[in-house]
C-alpha cells in the first residue's frame, strides 16, 4: 500500500485556537455615520432600533442628494439660456450693422439728390453766397 495515500487520507489534528473578537472603543464618542456603518458591517445586520436612530442622518444624505441633482438641473438650463441669449445677441449684432450699413449708404450726397429731385429740389451748382444786410 502507498504511504503518502495513508498520510493524505488521515487528517492530521491540530488545536483550534479561538478567535479573538475586535474590541470596540467604548468611552470614545463617535459620530451618527460611523455608528451606522459600524453596526452594519460588523454586527451583520440592522435592527429595526438601530435604523430609526439613523433615519435623521439618512434624510440629510437624500436632502443633499435632491439638492445636488437640482443644482446641476438648475446649472444646465442656466447655460442653455445663454446659448440661446449669445444667438440672439450676434443676430442682432448682424442686423445692426446692415441697417447701419445701409443708413450710410442712403445718406450720401448722391442718394439724397436722387430722393430730392421727385420733389423738384435741385443740388446747387455753385457755391452759396452771403447776404449781408446793413443795419443804420
Amino acid at each position: 500500500m502507498n504511504q503518502f495515500r495513508v498520510k493524505a487520507e488521515e487528517p492530521e489534528e491540530e488545536p483550534i485556537e479561538p478567535q479573538e473578537e475586535p474590541r470596540l472603543k467604548g468611552p470614545a464618542k463617535e459620530g451618527s455615520a460611523t455608528v451606522f456603518f459600524r453596526k452594519l458591517f460588523v454586527e451583520g445586520a440592522v435592527s429595526k432600533e438601530t435604523a430609526t436612530d439613523m433615519l435623521p442622518y439618512l434624510i440629510f444624505l437624500c436632502v443633499l442628494g435632491m439638492i445636488y441633482i437640482a443644482n446641476s438641473h438648475m446649472a444646465v438650463k442656466n447655460i442653455r439660456n445663454i446659448d440661446r441669449l449669445s444667438k440672439e445677441v450676434k443676430e442682432l449684432s448682424w442686423e445692426y450693422k446692415s441697417l447701419k450699413a445701409d443708413l450710410m449708404f442712403k445718406s450720401k450726397m448722391t442718394e439724397v439728390a436722387k430722393k430730392v429731385d421727385t420733389l423738384g429740389l435741385k443740388e446747387l451748382i455753385e457755391p452759396p453766397k452771403k447776404i449781408i444786410v446793413d443795419v443804420k
